[in-house]
Protein backbone atom coordinates (compact mmCIF):
# COMPACT_ATOMS: atom_id res chain seq x y z
CA UNK A 1 0.00 0.00 0.00
CA UNK A 2 3.07 1.99 0.87
CA UNK A 3 4.13 2.18 -3.25
CA UNK A 4 0.27 3.30 -4.25
CA UNK A 5 0.55 6.29 -5.92
CA UNK A 6 -3.31 7.98 -7.12
CA UNK A 7 -4.31 10.58 -8.63
CA UNK A 8 -7.85 10.53 -8.07
CA UNK A 9 -8.36 8.65 -5.12
CA UNK A 10 -6.61 9.92 -0.97
CA UNK A 11 -5.52 7.41 1.03
CA UNK A 12 -5.02 7.54 4.63
CA UNK A 13 -5.12 5.48 7.94
CA UNK A 14 -6.38 7.04 10.82
CA UNK A 15 -6.93 3.71 13.03
CA UNK A 16 -5.20 0.46 12.86
CA UNK A 17 -6.71 -1.93 10.70
CA UNK A 18 -8.77 1.13 8.75
CA UNK A 19 -8.14 2.83 5.35
CA UNK A 20 -10.12 5.68 4.63
CA UNK A 21 -9.86 6.35 0.54
CA UNK A 22 -11.68 9.66 0.01
CA UNK A 23 -12.53 10.20 -4.15
CA UNK A 24 -10.45 13.76 -4.34
CA UNK A 25 -11.45 15.82 -7.30
CA UNK A 26 -13.34 18.03 -5.00
CA UNK A 27 -13.71 20.68 -8.12
CA UNK A 28 -15.31 17.90 -10.13
CA UNK A 29 -17.80 16.93 -7.03
CA UNK A 30 -15.47 13.58 -7.59
CA UNK A 31 -17.06 12.89 -10.93
CA UNK A 32 -15.31 9.67 -12.33
CA UNK A 33 -13.05 9.15 -15.05
CA UNK A 34 -11.14 5.79 -16.55
CA UNK A 35 -8.11 6.99 -14.19
CA UNK A 36 -10.53 6.91 -11.34
CA UNK A 37 -11.99 3.52 -12.89
CA UNK A 38 -8.48 1.83 -12.95
CA UNK A 39 -7.77 3.55 -9.40
CA UNK A 40 -10.23 1.60 -8.13
CA UNK A 41 -9.52 -1.29 -9.39
CA UNK A 42 -5.23 -0.68 -8.18
CA UNK A 43 -6.76 -0.13 -4.56
CA UNK A 44 -9.01 -3.20 -4.45
CA UNK A 45 -5.68 -5.24 -5.83
CA UNK A 46 -2.99 -3.43 -2.85
CA UNK A 47 -5.87 -3.92 -0.30
CA UNK A 48 -6.19 -7.50 -0.89
CA UNK A 49 -2.73 -7.56 -0.17
CA UNK A 50 -1.88 -5.82 2.71
CA UNK A 51 -2.97 -8.27 5.90
CA UNK A 52 -3.12 -5.41 8.10
CA UNK A 53 -6.22 -3.74 6.53
CA UNK A 54 -9.54 -4.76 8.06
CA UNK A 55 -12.06 -2.00 7.13
CA UNK A 56 -12.36 0.34 3.95
CA UNK A 57 -14.25 3.46 4.17
CA UNK A 58 -15.07 4.96 0.67
CA UNK A 59 -16.00 8.84 1.08
CA UNK A 60 -15.25 12.31 -0.80
CA UNK A 61 -13.79 14.98 -0.84
CA UNK A 62 -15.35 18.56 -0.57
CA UNK A 63 -19.18 19.25 -1.00
CA UNK A 64 -20.18 15.82 -2.54
CA UNK A 65 -19.52 11.48 -2.39
CA UNK A 66 -19.78 11.18 -5.73
CA UNK A 67 -21.80 13.00 -8.79
CA UNK A 68 -20.97 9.83 -11.57
CA UNK A 69 -19.37 9.79 -14.83
CA UNK A 70 -17.84 13.10 -15.47
CA UNK A 71 -19.73 14.65 -18.87
CA UNK A 72 -16.09 16.03 -20.13
CA UNK A 73 -15.39 12.81 -20.52
CA UNK A 74 -18.76 11.63 -21.58
CA UNK A 75 -18.91 13.53 -25.02
CA UNK A 76 -16.70 10.86 -26.41
CA UNK A 77 -18.92 7.79 -26.03
CA UNK A 78 -21.06 8.69 -28.35
CA UNK A 79 -18.09 8.63 -31.10
CA UNK A 80 -16.82 5.15 -29.88
CA UNK A 81 -17.57 1.99 -31.72
CA UNK A 82 -19.93 -0.77 -30.50
CA UNK A 83 -16.80 -2.87 -29.02
CA UNK A 84 -15.31 0.12 -28.01
CA UNK A 85 -17.73 1.54 -25.65
CA UNK A 86 -18.29 -2.20 -24.65
CA UNK A 87 -14.75 -1.96 -23.73
CA UNK A 88 -15.04 1.25 -21.48
CA UNK A 89 -18.21 0.07 -19.75
CA UNK A 90 -15.94 -3.22 -19.00
CA UNK A 91 -13.22 -1.49 -17.43
CA UNK A 92 -15.42 0.77 -15.38
CA UNK A 93 -17.53 -1.98 -14.04
CA UNK A 94 -14.35 -3.85 -12.73
CA UNK A 95 -13.38 -0.69 -10.79
CA UNK A 96 -17.06 -1.19 -8.89
CA UNK A 97 -16.63 -4.75 -8.76
CA UNK A 98 -13.09 -5.01 -7.25
CA UNK A 99 -14.12 -2.82 -4.71
CA UNK A 100 -17.57 -5.09 -4.00
CA UNK A 101 -15.40 -7.97 -3.84
CA UNK A 102 -12.80 -7.39 -1.78
CA UNK A 103 -12.55 -9.52 1.48
CA UNK A 104 -12.74 -7.18 4.44
CA UNK A 105 -15.76 -4.98 5.34
CA UNK A 106 -16.22 -1.72 2.59
CA UNK A 107 -18.01 1.54 4.83
CA UNK A 108 -19.27 4.06 2.02
CA UNK A 109 -19.22 7.26 4.20
CA UNK A 110 -21.59 9.42 1.84
CA UNK A 111 -21.86 13.39 1.67
CA UNK A 112 -23.36 15.00 -0.05
CA UNK A 113 -24.71 13.29 -3.77
CA UNK A 114 -24.45 10.23 -4.90
CA UNK A 115 -25.37 9.87 -8.33
CA UNK A 116 -25.65 7.64 -11.36
CA UNK A 117 -22.60 5.90 -10.66
CA UNK A 118 -21.83 7.77 -7.61
CA UNK A 119 -24.86 5.67 -6.24
CA UNK A 120 -23.50 2.20 -7.86
CA UNK A 121 -20.58 2.79 -5.91
CA UNK A 122 -21.96 3.70 -2.60
CA UNK A 123 -24.21 0.32 -3.41
CA UNK A 124 -20.98 -1.74 -4.00
CA UNK A 125 -20.28 -0.90 -0.06
CA UNK A 126 -21.70 -3.06 2.64
CA UNK A 127 -22.36 -0.44 4.51
CA UNK A 128 -23.75 3.05 4.14
CA UNK A 129 -23.55 5.97 6.44
CA UNK A 130 -25.27 8.70 5.40
CA UNK A 131 -24.30 12.69 6.16
CA UNK A 132 -27.72 14.61 6.32
CA UNK A 133 -26.43 16.30 3.27
CA UNK A 134 -26.53 13.35 1.40
CA UNK A 135 -28.76 12.47 -1.51
CA UNK A 136 -28.89 9.28 -3.64
CA UNK A 137 -30.51 9.19 -7.28
CA UNK A 138 -30.20 6.94 -10.13
CA UNK A 139 -29.13 9.39 -12.75
CA UNK A 140 -28.61 7.04 -15.39
CA UNK A 141 -31.68 7.81 -17.03
CA UNK A 142 -31.64 11.58 -17.26
CA UNK A 143 -29.16 11.38 -19.62
CA UNK A 144 -30.42 9.17 -21.86
CA UNK A 145 -29.16 5.59 -20.62
CA UNK A 146 -29.96 2.76 -18.44
CA UNK A 147 -30.61 2.26 -14.79
CA UNK A 148 -28.59 -1.06 -15.61
CA UNK A 149 -25.09 0.61 -14.85
CA UNK A 150 -22.10 -0.49 -13.06
CA UNK A 151 -24.14 -3.25 -10.55
CA UNK A 152 -27.17 -0.80 -9.57
CA UNK A 153 -30.10 -3.09 -11.58
CA UNK A 154 -28.44 -5.76 -9.39
CA UNK A 155 -28.01 -4.52 -5.89
CA UNK A 156 -30.72 -1.72 -5.45
CA UNK A 157 -33.50 -4.20 -5.52
CA UNK A 158 -31.56 -6.50 -2.98
CA UNK A 159 -31.33 -3.30 -0.76
CA UNK A 160 -34.23 -1.89 -0.88
CA UNK A 161 -36.86 -4.12 -2.19
CA UNK A 162 -38.00 -4.20 -6.30
CA UNK A 163 -40.88 -1.62 -6.62
CA UNK A 164 -38.60 0.85 -4.46
CA UNK A 165 -35.95 0.22 -6.94
CA UNK A 166 -38.06 0.74 -9.87
CA UNK A 167 -39.57 3.97 -9.00
CA UNK A 168 -36.19 5.73 -8.10
CA UNK A 169 -34.33 4.01 -11.11
CA UNK A 170 -37.56 4.79 -14.06
CA UNK A 171 -37.84 8.56 -11.98
CA UNK A 172 -34.37 9.38 -11.69
CA UNK A 173 -35.62 11.61 -8.74
CA UNK A 174 -33.45 12.29 -5.27
CA UNK A 175 -33.77 10.38 -2.12
CA UNK A 176 -32.36 12.23 0.70
CA UNK A 177 -30.31 10.81 3.54
CA UNK A 178 -33.83 10.87 5.86
CA UNK A 179 -35.98 8.95 3.71
CA UNK A 180 -32.45 6.93 2.46
CA UNK A 181 -32.12 5.67 6.54
CA UNK A 182 -36.12 4.88 6.33
CA UNK A 183 -36.28 2.45 2.94
CA UNK A 184 -32.69 0.79 4.25
CA UNK A 185 -30.63 2.87 1.37
CA UNK A 186 -28.70 4.13 4.55
CA UNK A 187 -27.89 2.00 7.38
CA UNK A 188 -27.52 5.48 9.49
CA UNK A 189 -27.76 9.37 9.20
CA UNK A 190 -25.14 11.85 10.63
CA UNK A 191 -24.20 15.14 10.99
CA UNK A 192 -22.03 15.98 8.17
CA UNK A 193 -19.37 16.90 10.44
CA UNK A 194 -19.71 13.46 12.59
CA UNK A 195 -19.97 11.52 9.42
CA UNK A 196 -16.30 10.49 9.05
CA UNK A 197 -16.08 9.71 13.08
CA UNK A 198 -18.88 7.46 12.74
CA UNK A 199 -17.40 5.87 10.18
CA UNK A 200 -14.27 5.18 12.02
CA UNK A 201 -16.18 4.18 14.89
CA UNK A 202 -17.78 1.55 12.82
CA UNK A 203 -14.70 0.46 11.74
CA UNK A 204 -13.25 0.07 14.68
CA UNK A 205 -16.11 -2.12 16.19
CA UNK A 206 -15.61 -4.32 13.27
CA UNK A 207 -11.65 -4.69 13.91
CA UNK A 208 -12.03 -5.79 17.50
CA UNK A 209 -13.61 -8.98 15.78
CA UNK A 210 -11.74 -11.98 14.49
CA UNK A 211 -10.46 -10.96 10.93
CA UNK A 212 -10.76 -14.45 9.57
CA UNK A 213 -14.83 -14.33 11.18
CA UNK A 214 -15.55 -11.16 9.17
CA UNK A 215 -14.04 -12.13 6.23
CA UNK A 216 -16.18 -15.34 5.68
CA UNK A 217 -19.53 -13.72 7.15
CA UNK A 218 -19.25 -11.53 4.04
CA UNK A 219 -18.28 -14.19 1.62
CA UNK A 220 -21.24 -16.19 2.93
CA UNK A 221 -23.68 -12.91 2.71
CA UNK A 222 -22.57 -12.33 -0.38
CA UNK A 223 -22.57 -15.28 -2.17
CA UNK A 224 -25.90 -16.28 -0.66
CA UNK A 225 -27.23 -13.07 -2.32
CA UNK A 226 -26.80 -14.83 -5.37
CA UNK A 227 -28.02 -18.21 -4.88
CA UNK A 228 -31.53 -19.42 -4.26
CA UNK A 229 -31.37 -22.53 -2.20
CA UNK A 230 -31.54 -22.65 1.43
CA UNK A 231 -29.55 -25.92 1.24
CA UNK A 232 -26.58 -24.26 -0.44
CA UNK A 233 -26.42 -21.54 1.79
CA UNK A 234 -25.89 -23.74 4.72
CA UNK A 235 -23.69 -25.70 2.67
CA UNK A 236 -21.17 -22.54 2.23
CA UNK A 237 -22.07 -21.61 6.09
CA UNK A 238 -20.99 -24.93 7.45
CA UNK A 239 -17.91 -25.41 5.10
CA UNK A 240 -16.83 -21.75 6.37
CA UNK A 241 -17.62 -22.10 10.17
CA UNK A 242 -15.31 -25.75 9.83
CA UNK A 243 -12.82 -23.65 8.37
CA UNK A 244 -12.70 -21.34 10.92
CA UNK A 245 -12.35 -23.64 13.80
CA UNK A 246 -8.56 -24.49 12.70
CA UNK A 247 -7.55 -20.97 13.02
CA UNK A 248 -6.03 -19.52 16.36
CA UNK A 249 -8.89 -16.82 16.37
CA UNK A 250 -11.96 -19.24 18.02
CA UNK A 251 -9.49 -20.74 20.87
CA UNK A 252 -8.26 -17.24 21.93
CA UNK A 253 -12.20 -15.98 21.71
CA UNK A 254 -12.94 -18.86 24.04
CA UNK A 255 -9.78 -18.66 26.40
CA UNK A 256 -10.61 -14.79 26.60
CA UNK A 257 -14.36 -15.43 27.50
CA UNK A 258 -13.08 -17.58 30.59
CA UNK A 259 -10.22 -15.48 31.30
CA UNK A 260 -12.77 -12.38 31.39
CA UNK A 261 -10.47 -10.45 29.30
CA UNK A 262 -10.58 -8.73 25.78
CA UNK A 263 -9.59 -11.25 22.81
CA UNK A 264 -6.13 -10.85 20.82
CA UNK A 265 -6.50 -11.79 17.48
CA UNK A 266 -4.07 -12.03 14.64
CA UNK A 267 -6.43 -13.51 11.89
CA UNK A 268 -4.18 -16.91 11.89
Amino acid sequence: MEDLKLETIAVERPAEGVVVATLDRPDRYNSMTVTMFRELEQLAFALGDDDEARVLILTGAGKAFCAGYDLDDADELANLTVLGMLERQEHAARGLQAIRSLRIPVIAAVNGAAAGGGLSLALAADIRLAARSAKFNAAFVRIGLSAGDLGASWLLPRIIGPALASEIAYTGRFVFADEAERIGLANKTVDDDALLGEAVAMAKLICANSPGGVQLSKRALQANMEITSYAAALELENRGQALLTRGSDMPEALAAFKEKRAPKFTGS
